[in-house]
């Protein structure tokens, strides 16, 4: 296992480009089995689970070519339709797995996926994924920690459908009912479902494929079955997650960023946050044609800080509210508030490990149930520290990279899942920042 070796105080300071959406890119790519045609991805990043999703997906049939060679564009085709059984040795490398459920069953009527099972943020139960499909008239089964799902003899019905449950909305199990109801017969309606952009990315894929699908993006989908869905190319959304990491960077760095390609109109709850901290977010006007439009979701922005980082009180909740994949980055940032902020997580409540290792760098938190209460400190001292998950992996590298002396994080392979050469990217805005092995930073530390 790899360790990130951070030498703290450097003042973030240059131009970075988000990266396609992991989150966004996942669902496109289990899509692909949707359709005999190929679909092309774009702008698609190079991620450890990204890699295990094209394990997943050679093994049920749909490999994938570069389409001209370009690192971040991949060609999906689904060319045998032998194999439906998502593994457990895949499944259980990235939570992700789950959404080739609806997809296949929507072509192929039936598809055998591992139970994906809990992970270091909590358990994140797939009852609503299947209640979707069993409200499409699918029979559901398990069967050796498998989850079975077939299609009745006529095929998928459509209906109306609930997906509410108690933390909220079900991101993949909305992308997993959508994909299921695009060739079911009739009209399918989902109350409750998910807003996030990633559900919107999907149903614009969907769509160019050949689906009938209205109100992606607000709480009721509707979808007009179709009989097949043909090939498609199409572009993956920024990481939202990934820029609001990076505008967070140069807030605790008192940096002076420019990130290209932001998705500004996908991070509203969290611009509104870090502006009431002191990061002040600015779209850069550039020359444009007569007559074109902006993209709100491809902006290019202007990231600051001023010196006093202020208190702020915050809750997660599900989208357009603050997304609980940037609370960890947040609270490294409020550490060093000038004050007591208060975070209460709504999506994950046990979503607090990286509290601890917090603590070790000389953060001031209290935590009291699904909420914590951060007493900003002056300086954060650089430690060895441990990553339990993706983003809390994320939160240390920003704790370190404003800490005074070394800052040593561990298991960084949580970071390789969604955040693609953050070392060498963060490196080039004048972080000091490297790679090593565990082996050496054993070494490194004793010598230290």
């Amino acid at each position: 296992m790899d360790v990130f070796v951070i030498e703290g105080g450097r003042r973030l300071a240059g131009r970075l480009r988000v990266n396609g959406s992991k989150n966004a890119a996942l669902p496109l790519m289990a899509a692909a089995l949707m359709s005999d045609q190929p679909v092309v991805l774009r702008d698609v990043p190079d991620l450890a689970d990204i890699r295990n999703m094209l394990r997943l997906l050679a093994e049920l049939g749909c490999h994938k070519t570069n389409e001209g060679g370009a690192r971040d564009v991949m060609c999906l085709h689904a060319t045998e339709r032998s194999n439906s059984h998502a593994r457990y040795d895949i499944v259980r490398t990235m939570r992700a797995g789950i959404c080739v459920l609806g997809p296949l069953l929507a072509r192929r009527g039936y598809c055998r996926v591992s139970m994906p099972g809990g992970c270091a943020i909590g358990d994140r139960p797939i009852d609503l994924h299947l209640r979707g499909m069993r409200a499409l008239g699918a029979e559901v089964s398990m069967e050796s920690g498998d989850i079975i799902v077939k299609a009745p003899p006529g095929g998928l019905k459509g209906a109306t459908i609930f997906l509410g449950g108690t933390f909220g909305s079900t991101v993949l199990g909305t992308a997993n009912v959508m994909c299921a109801a695009a060739v079911a017969q009739g009209k399918t309606i989902i109350e409750s479902a998910a807003c996030e952009p990633e559900v919107t990315d999907l149903a614009s894929l969907l769509t160019k494929m050949g689906a009938k699908i209205s109100g992606a993006g607000s709480p009721r989908i509707i979808v007009e079955g179709v009989a097949q869905l043909g090939g498609a190319d199409h572009t993956v959304i920024p990481d939202r997650i990934e820029a609001g990491t990076f505008m967070m960077a140069a807030g605790i760095t008192n940096g002076d960023l420019i990130l290209e390609n932001c998705p500004t109109d996908a991070l509203l709850s969290t611009i509104d946050r870090l502006n009431a901290v002191g990061v002040e977010i600015e779209p850069i006007e550039i020359l444009r044609p007569a007559g074109f439009t902006a993209d709100p979701l491809r902006q290019v922005v202007r990231v600051t800080c001023g010196r006093v980082i202020k208190p702020v009180e915050v809750t997660t909740q599900p989208h357009p509210g603050f997304p609980t994949d940037l609370q960890a980055q947040l609270m490294a940032l409020l550490t060093l508030a000038d004050g007591n902020s208060v975070i209460t997580e709504r999506i994950f409540p046990e979503r607090f490990l990286h509290v601890a290792e917090l603590l070790r760098m000389g953060a001031k938190i209290f935590r009291q149930g699904p909420t914590v209460i951060v007493s900003g400190v002056r300086q954060l001292t650089g430690a060895p520290v441990m990553a339990s998950d993706l983003r809390a992996s994320a939160c240390l590298v920003l704790a370190g990279l404003a800490a005074e002396g070394t800052t040593l994080v561990n298991r960084v392979y949580h970071l390789d899942r969604g955040y693609e050469r953050m070392e060498h990217r963060l490196a080039d805005v004048g972080a000091r920042i490297t790679r090593i092995s565990e082996k050496d930073a054993g070494v490194a530390e004793a010598s230290g």
